[in-house]
């Protein structure tokens, strides 16, 4: 009892910042406001290019100037489905005017309207993105997932509707092109959580391939209503559906916002911590991602305002705030505008902070990938750390500090999961292995909701706003202040995210076998002092640190039983293509299957592998991210092999290969 109130009393200092800036912090952030604002964005729909993601962006606009912030500009890059940024081709701007479905019912000899099954103008989520515009009066026929042939057995097509469970991306080859369906009918259900399937009224975002050069429309329904169509049409009933859509794609424009809190030091304000966030989405998309966007923007707001009174210090860096499309705004951005690259050092991004209890939501603040070594993700997790446990000591009735609590918000305690590395959302831009810029990601998963009609304000805790709020604004005013007066104190923070991070190296370890295990350890220490060697970006590591630091991980190895794995020279050394930058797959266009072939592609046994701790995608990103001009592919294989779980040899060879045949990498000579 004594050791437990002694760690009690000792959790109650705010770790990095001083308590009298967590104070005017946690004071004046508004997960209000942030909801307010958040309540006016989940009114449109937001499709890159369109006419309502403009609506948005002139409100933020708006509120920035209203907000006191310094250098706002709102700015537009080509979204015309042909110019490329990088790796990644430009989807044209996609617009949809109006769209409806109806039942009909026989009336004499023609057919009557009966019921409306969906439209446009109430839920925009019933239609499929890029869907084009048609029209059609036709019989619906099921075909079910509607991805082989079996499915299309004994079944006429021609001019009818189709209802499948599928994407409906994905029975177009067939469905439309083949056998000439007139329009798709989806039902297909959300990503699979535990939740999967578990509500019949959810009705799903669906998409429709930007880059298809077949045009149809796809209307998406709840799994309710699919249910009563298939009962229907089992008991041979003629179920006769009216769509007419009125929609397309055309050349238009991504568009963005950014403003900036200008740093006071004549060196260190051209240097910037980034705020990011991803505007477009779904009406309503309040949690995905409304949330992350509007966070931000409080974020801005209250450093602005507490910096013109006073209660804070403007700090040495810039702060930059940045909302555009996701990921391939991102990408387009950071091509358009490569200063950027140059000027951030570190990017805040929010991508989902805001759902409530009914949204089954965890919150996670995320670190880097193994391929960019920094402590800046040890910052957000130190700030996510102290508010798992002062509001997990307010929720159960201890000695607390701050509760983060806000007024019309939960009391529940965070409980954020802390220090995994997440793929998903525009992070993956900034701290790909072509720009290089380390990340703290904030987000919430799983949710119940996302992608669907349910993703609602009402579903928005405001308590989780402001909490989202606090570890972002703390975590980049920290850094935005960094200097090397902090070096004492990011020291000892360094050491203890490290000592918890071998914890994890010993517990994953003991399930592996001796060579796994050297493998793992030999790589894990590796890491740990490239996030030591990180700080140089920031402050000048005196030969005593780098001293103390040396006998410091020496000593931890040693204690660990960390054995030197046999070094192999074998194996080609690749670097970067330095004139195609960014992720490979990205939405609609997959850079890879376009110029290495989709049969190909699919035949890459990396991508479909299933590793003890990633997956195939993760295994890809992270294999192409260690690629640098240094490393062989042995080295390669087993920086991936110790970060996602042992993966066979051949396959990270075979898929160096074939990024070599494409140039994405080429051989060092």
């Amino acid at each position: 009892m004594l050791l437990l109130t002694s760690y009690r009393a000792v959790a109650q200092a705010p770790p990095l910042l001083t308590d009298s800036i967590v104070h005017v912090l946690d004071a004046e952030l508004s997960g209000e406001e942030a909801k307010r604002n958040l309540e006016y964005i989940s009114r449109l729909h937001r499709m890159r290019g369109s006419e309502q993601f403009g609506q948005a962006i002139d409100f933020i606009e708006e509120r920035l100037k209203k907000y006191g912030l310094e250098q706002i500009e709102v700015f537009q890059l080509p979204a015309d489905g042909k110019t490329m940024y990088g790796t990644q081709k430009a989807r044209p701007a996609w617009e949809a005017e109006f769209a409806e479905l109806w039942e009909l019912e026989k009336d004499g000899s023609s057919w009557r309207y009966k019921t409306k099954i969906g439209d446009w103008e109430s839920m925009p989520v019933t239609l499929a993105e890029d869907s084009e515009s048609g029209a059609a009066r036709a019989e619906l026929i099921d075909i079910g997932a509607g991805t082989s042939e079996n499915d299309y057995l004994n079944k006429s097509l021609k001019g009818k509707l189709v209802l499948t469970s599928s994407s409906p991306d994905a029975v177009v080859p067939l469905a439309i092109e083949k056998y000439g369906a007139a329009g798709i009918i989806s039902y297909a259900q959300n990503q699979r959580t535990a939740w999967w399937k578990e509500d019949e009224n959810l009705i799903r975002w669906g998409h429709l391939n930007s880059f298809s050069k077949t045009n149809t429309f796809c209307f998406m329904i709840s799994l309710r209503q699919a249910k009563n169509f298939l009962q229907r049409l089992t008991k041979g009933e003629t179920i006769m559906l009216d769509a007419k859509v009125k929609a397309g794609k055309h050349e238009g424009f991504y568009r963005f916002a950014t403003a900036v809190i200008k740093g006071t030091d004549p060196k260190l304000m051209e240097e910037e911590i980034a705020f990011t966030c991803h505007l477009d989405h779904q009406r309503p998309g309040a949690n995905d991602n409304a949330s992350g966007s509007m966070t931000i923007l409080e974020i801005a707001r209250t450093i602005s305002k507490l910096i013109r009174e006073g209660k804070l210090s403007r700090p040495q860096r810039t702060l930059r705030f940045i909302w555009s499309p996701e990921i391939e705004g991102t990408s387009a951005l950071l091509h358009q505008r490569p200063e950027y690259t140059i000027h951030i050092k570190a990017v805040i991004h929010m991508d989902m902070v805001g759902g409530g209890p009914v949204t089954k939501s965890i919150f996670h603040v995320s670190r880097v990938p193994r391929s960019l070594p920094s402590f800046v993700s040890d910052i957000g997790e130190v700030f996510g750390r102290y508010l798992n446990e002062q509001t997990d000591a307010f929720a159960s009735g201890y000695k607390y500090s701050y509760s983060f609590v806000s007024p019309e918000g939960g009391k529940e305690p965070l409980q954020a999961v802390l220090g995994n590395f997440h793929l998903g959302s525009d992070q993956e831009v900034y701290n790909e292995g072509s720009f290089g810029i380390p990340s703290i990601y904030l987000h919430d998963w799983p949710d119940r909701y996302i992608h669907t009609n349910f993703d609602a304000p009402a579903n928005i805790d405001p308590t989780k706003l402001k909490r989202a709020a606090f570890i972002g604004a703390a975590s980049g005013y920290f850094l935005a202040q960094l200097s090397n007066d902090n070096i004492p104190v990011l020291w000892n923070m360094l050491k203890q995210q490290t000592l918890r991070r071998a914890s994890e190296v010993e517990q994953r370890s003991a399930s592996l076998g001796r060579v796994d295990s050297d493998v793992l350890k030999e790589n894990h220490f590796r890491y740990e002092r490239d996030v030591f060697a990180s700080l140089k970006n920031y402050v000048m590591v005196s030969s005593s640190l780098n001293q103390e630091a040396e006998k410091f991980y020496t000593h931890l190895e040693e204690s660990l039983g960390k054995a030197r794995t046999e070094s192999k020279t074998a194996g080609t050394i690749y670097k970067r293509n330095p004139d195609l930058k960014g992720p490979l797959f990205v939405f609609s266009y997959s850079y890879l299957t376009d110029h290495y072939g989709e049969e190909k592609t699919d035949a890459l046994k990396l991508l479909n592998y299933e590793g003890l701790w990633g997956s195939g995608l993760e295994y890809a990103y992270e294999t192409l991210n260690f690629v640098n001009g240094k490393r062989n592919v042995h080295e390669i294989h087993q920086a991936v092999y110790a970060e996602f779980g042992p993966i066979p040899y051949p396959m990270v060879e075979e898929y160096l290969k074939a990024l070599e045949s494409i140039q994405v990498i080429l051989t060092t000579h």
